[in-house]
Parts: structure tokens; sequence; C-alpha cells
């Protein structure tokens, strides 16, 4: 099998729709279809269990699938490896972002790395923290900028700047005459919150240790994202915890909500780059960290 067939194999047991799959890979539906099927019949078995509405791995599929992502990374490091002595500011760094950081910071970041590194282009993909951690072990990015606490074997981190949190309150509520808000006072708000699966939404939960409570998360109402988040807030829907970046990204002239800090001690979130053990460029992470330090998003504070 080639690496092009094993790419197709693991990303569609990942996504489990050929549409995805085919996205993900970026090719067609028909494209991948057929050389899924030709290597199907080359074997003489199947690998997927095909429906309407789903795409399954048979048996089989389970271990070719375990040990496609294992010859990934392998071939991920030989990439690496084959780089080594090459000018490590030239050539094109793969960079992930998480949801809840890439719009306050990727605007700063992308001119800044562009005067250290005129000739070291970046290729973009914001995703879920999980999501990027697959990507950096299959060596399909780069480097993630992401936040605490994350740990992945053969990945390490380096911090870059610590976040504080602010509350945002609909104009009028009883919060926003407090210059500045314990974390306890949110116990009996309506709390918006982001979805499953955002990082952002966990730290939240744990600043806020009402939510860890029976029945704390089930009063909470989710958005799907930061800007949706303050629509619902100005909307009166209710309170929220947003990151100081996406505060001072947002209109001065609000009338509809306030921003108000926490009381000490304010909950923060540490913000790193994270990146393969064997990466053979550690010039360009650290060209994308001085980078990050010269234009940092608003309302962050640098780390040395």
């Amino acid at each position: 099998m080639t690496l092009t067939e094993l790419r197709y194999i693991t990303t569609l047991a990942r996504e489990r729709h050929f549409g995805r799959a085919a996205d993900k890979c970026h090719v067609s539906q028909p494209t991948l279809s057929v050389a899924l099927k030709k290597v199907e019949q080359r074997i003489g078995a199947l690998l997927f269990e095909r429906s309407s509405n789903d795409v399954r791995l048979t048996p089989l599929g389970e271990q070719v699938a375990a040990q496609a992502e294992r010859v990934l990374e392998e071939a991920a490091k030989l990439e690496e490896i084959a780089t080594q002595g090459k000018d490590p500011l030239v050539g094109p760094l793969r960079l992930g972002v998480i949801y809840t950081i890439a719009p306050y910071l990727l605007p700063r970041l992308i001119p800044s790395l562009n005067q250290r590194a005129p000739q070291m282009p970046l290729y973009l993909q914001e995703n879920f923290t999980v999501r990027l951690a697959e990507l950096l072990r299959r060596g399909e990015i780069d480097v993630a900028v992401l936040a605490l606490p994350f740990s992945e074997p053969g990945i390490v981190t380096r911090a870059v700047y610590d976040e504080p949190f602010r509350v945002a309150t609909p104009a009028g509520h009883p919060l926003a005459r407090e210059k500045k808000i314990k974390a306890e006072r949110l116990t009996a708000e309506h709390l918006l919150l982001l979805g499953q699966g955002n990082c952002f939404r966990d730290q939240v939960v744990q600043a806020c240790p009402h939510l860890s409570e029976p029945g704390g998360i089930e009063r909470a109402l989710e958005g799907s994202s930061l800007e949706t988040l303050r629509h619902m807030v100005a909307s009166g829907a209710g309170v929220s915890v947003v990151p100081a970046s996406a505060v001072e990204s947002w209109p001065p002239d609000e009338k509809l909500m306030c921003i108000r800090p926490f009381a000490d001690p304010a909950p923060t979130r540490r913000v790193v780059l994270a990146w393969r053990v064997t990466f053979p460029r550690p010039q360009a992470i650290d060209a994308t960290r001085e980078a990050i330090l010269a234009a940092p998003p608003p309302g962050v504070i640098p780390l040395p």
C-alpha cells in the first residue's frame, strides 16, 4: 500500500463518512471510494462496513488502520530526518491553532513572523486541542498553539503567555456594578459556555467550581464560539467567562454588555507552543515564539 492509501484508510476510519474523509484528504469522494475499493480488492477482504449513513471498520480494518497510523508517524519522522541540514527558516511551517486563540493571535502573528522569516510561509489550521494533537503525532502539522493542560508522548511544549479571564454580563446586570467579581459570585448565574470538546470550556469549569457540582453543567447554556457567547450575553441570555484577548477585540462602545475582571486569585490560562520532540527545525519554533511575543494578542501577559 502507498502512503496515500494509508492516509485514506486512517482518515476514513476517523471520520466514518466518505464525504468528510475526502475533504480532509483534499480529493473528491469518488476518488477516495475507488482507491479504497481497489485496496480491498488487492487484499481480498473488506476493511470497512458501509451503510447508508455510517462507515465502520471491520476487525481486519481495525488492525490495518492501527498499523497505518504507525507507518504514517514513522514516515513523518523520516521526512524530518531528511530535512536536517537545510536552512530551518526556509520553507513552510505548518501551524495549528485552537479556535479560541486563532482569531486574536493570527492577525498579529502573521506579519510579525514574516518580518523575521520572510521565506517561511505559514500553512494554517484551526481546530480543537485533541485534533491538533493527532495532527502533531502524525506529522501533518509542525507546531501548535494551544492552552495547558496538555500532555502527549513525544510532544514537548514551551510557554508563551498567560491570559486572564474576564466576566461578561448584560448591561444593567447586578454584577456589572462590581469592579471585580469573585468566582463564587457566578454560582447563582445562568452561565454561558462553549460546547463540548472545547478546552476553554473545561478551563471555565475549573474556574467556577459550582459547575462541577451535580446539576451545575445542566444549568449552563452553550454557544458554538466566543462571538456567539458575546451576542448571547448582549441579548440578556446570561453571564459568560471569556479570554482577555477576545474582549479586547470587541467594540469598545458596546452598550448591551459589560466586561469585568475577576477578583484575585483571578483565573488564567497558559498558552504554549507544542511540537514533536523529533522536529528538526527548532529555530523555526524560536522564531514563532519571538514573533508572538513581539506582537502579542491584547490583554495577555507575555512570559520570558
